[in-house]
């Protein structure tokens, strides 16, 4: 989850520039590199983003010493000619990408895990509305990467043999898990067989003790890894948080040496460190500022203020009088860790053999570990329930989440585009405003969160009530980031499956008085009856439900022809679909349930030869059709 560089397409044919261009459109920010001969096939709205070179080999070199994630719209073979001389180690390799001159394959070539080449084809895949082609052994087995695993929570990873726990997972040989801190979704969305047994760290004191058939061990903590007799691999939530007082110019060499004894008599990991936190007199001091950059750290800057009313086992006068707070390095550690204790006191280190420079030097264990990661909200309606009717664009949020949560039943549909690792929240109906909170929470503490709804997800589906929930917390706009994503909404699905029911003006009204008064409901029937407009009714019936349906065919009987045309459309694209074109003489209300949505043709609509047809007016206006519409057969 980590910033990457811009995705390179590399599209040397004229018809691979063409697919380039498609995948590029879903991809802000790539590049596509192609032969100057093929320029005169380019888009002109793509040429900002188009480069060309002279030398392919050259090309390739240069982007691969640059670390750039590399598109080959190309055939396998040739793309493997040209990275060849260039392949190092699976830990350092860029991403590579092959996608056919077709577009109906999407490989993941290299640098799958920790180069993003994995995550990056179910992207692409995606856009291209294909099947991702990723033969790495945790996809096989539908368990995380582990060395992946922490990336979507902002862990570090620490020291360990990364290939010997791998290959153990992937002979499916028993893993032992310590984890003392951190996010555990991970664990809670394993399949039912896995590899992994959850061991405690009490149970690594006494190794004689262990499981005989223990093969390898996952430790997750903020502490270092522990020397043990087995392939052993450390990832570390960033729940520490440092505190640091210093005098001016202070060196940060001093700094760092300091606090690496700190961590040393803690037995804390320097991967598990989150940020610093400090008085805002410090936000220029060059020292602390490089320490800072040099760790990748977050630096949380307080006030006198904020400081003072902290309490801290350790407050000093002289402190206050020279900042106006008793304390800086105690009382910024734990406002730096929300609130949280310290797990250290302050300790003062001054230049040795009497040099300048001084700081203090206190921590804090937060309870949550810090995500450096701007989390996002993708809202996406999947359409009327199957994948052929899923848009690209929404394929492609699907494939780069990192939580997925909806009505169950909307996940086991989509069950076969999710990939290991994603967690996948379902929950029952009228549980609505719950995983709209459970998403917010989530995209806060900066994961990629999609809230799936079928059909159209901002029409009576969770669009906006995750916005209305946003709004209630008085969101910036920016943080999480919120992309809708539309999908085919029922009345559009039904209409197809007939003709052409909504070809002049429709509206859609949803019979559930559950958040809508009914005397409202009935106004707004009244109201589309009398504008003869085409009528989409939604969530018709339900076992609570028995008699709207009925007022509402009263009021429309009212103003229409007995033989206006009814399409009764059930469980659209799904296996048990049923589709009846009836008129409102001869419906049967008794077939209409919660799964079924309701057309109603105006005064223009009729049938001919199986199909519902509402005119628009052109063929009137070419003498193709008299005025009135035709008998309906």
């Amino acid at each position: 989850m980590s910033d990457r560089p811009s995705v390179a397409i590399l599209a040397p044919t004229p018809r691979g520039l063409r697919l380039a261009q498609q995948i590029q459109a879903g991809l802000p920010g790539s590049v596509i590199w192609t032969k100057d001969a093929a320029r005169g096939s380019a888009a002109a709205g793509s040429q900002n983003a188009l480069r060309t070179y002279e030398d392919f080999r050259s090309l390739v070199a240069d982007r691969w010493a640059a670390g750039q994630p590399l598109i080959f719209v190309l055939a396998v073979g040739a793309t493997v000619r040209a990275i060849a001389p260039h392949l190092q180690d699976k830990r350092t390799d860029p991403a590579v990408v092959v996608v056919d001159e077709t577009g109906h394959h999407v490989i993941s070539l290299c640098g799958g895990h920790l180069g993003g080449a994995d995550a990056l084809t179910r992207q692409v895949a995606g856009l291209l509305a294909v099947e991702p082609v990723i033969t790495s052994a945790a996809e096989g087995q539908q368990l995380p990467a582990i060395d992946l695993l922490g990336d979507r929570y902002g862990w570090r990873r620490g020291q360990g043999d990364w290939l010997g726990v791998a290959s153990a997972i992937a002979r499916f040989e028993t893993v032992g898990v310590v984890q003392t801190c951190g996010w555990n979704l991970w664990i809670e969305e394993l399949p039912e067989f896995h590899p992994f047994v959850l061991l405690s760290e009490a149970d690594l004191v006494d190794l004689d003790e262990l499981p005989p058939n223990l093969r390898a061990i996952v430790w997750i903590s903020d502490r270092p890894l522990p020397p043990l007799p087995l392939p052993a691999v450390a990832w570390h939530p960033r729940t520490l948080w440092v505190g640091i007082g210093c005098e001016r110019h202070t060196p940060e060499g001093q700094m760092a040496a300091a606090l690496s004894q700190v961590l040393e008599q803690a037995d804390l990991a320097p991967e598990a460190i989150a940020g610093i936190g400090s008085i805002d007199l410090k936000q220029d001091e060059v020292g602390l500022l490089a320490l800072v950059d040099r760790l990748d750290l977050a630096a949380r800057w307080f006030t006198a203020a904020a400081l003072a009313p902290i309490a801290v086992p350790n407050p000093s006068e002289v402190v206050r009088s020279e900042v106006g707070t008793p304390s800086v390095a105690e009382a910024a550690a734990r406002l730096a860790a929300d609130g949280a204790e310290l797990i250290r006191e302050k300790q003062v280190f001054r230049a040795p053999n009497g040099g300048s420079g001084a700081c203090t030097i206190a921590l804090a264990r937060a309870d949550r570990e810090y995500t450096p990661h701007l989390g996002k909200l993708w809202l996406i309606g999947t359409g009327p329930g199957s994948l052929d009717q899923l848009t690209p664009a929404a394929r492609a949020a699907l494939s780069q989440c990192d939580v997925i949560i909806g009505y169950q039943l909307y996940l086991d549909l989509l069950r076969p585009l999710l990939h290991p690792g994603q967690i996948i929240e379902g929950s029952p109906i009228t549980r609505e405003k719950q995983r709209a909170e459970r998403a917010i929470d989530l995209a806060e503490r900066g994961l990629r969160v999609a809230v799936v709804s079928s059909g159209d997800c901002g029409i009576y589906a969770m669009a906006g009530l995750v916005l209305e929930c946003l709004a209630a917390r008085h969101w910036d706009g920016q943080t999480p980031q919120v992309e809708v994503l539309p999908g085919i909404t029922a009345l559009q699905a039904a209409a197809a499956r007939v003709g052409a029911p909504l070809m002049h003006d429709f509206c859609a009204i949803s019979l559930s008085d559950l958040l809508t008064p009914w005397p409202v409901i009935v106004q707004r029937l009244q109201a589309a009856a009398a504008g003869d407009f085409v009528v989409a009714l939604y969530n018709p019936r339900s076992q609570t439900r028995q008699t709207q349906i009925e007022t509402a065919f009263e009021i429309l009987r009212a103003k229409r022809s007995p033989e206006t045309p009814v399409v009764l459309a059930r469980s659209l694209h799904r296996p048990d679909e049923q589709i009846t074109i009836a008129t409102l003489a001869t419906v049967d209300l008794q077939a209409i349930d919660m799964l079924t949505v309701v057309l109603i043709g105006n005064a223009s609509t009729f049938t001919h030869s199986g199909k519902v047809i509402t005119p628009r007016g052109y063929a009137v206006a070419n003498g193709i059709l008299a005025a009135t519409a035709p008998a309906t057969d």
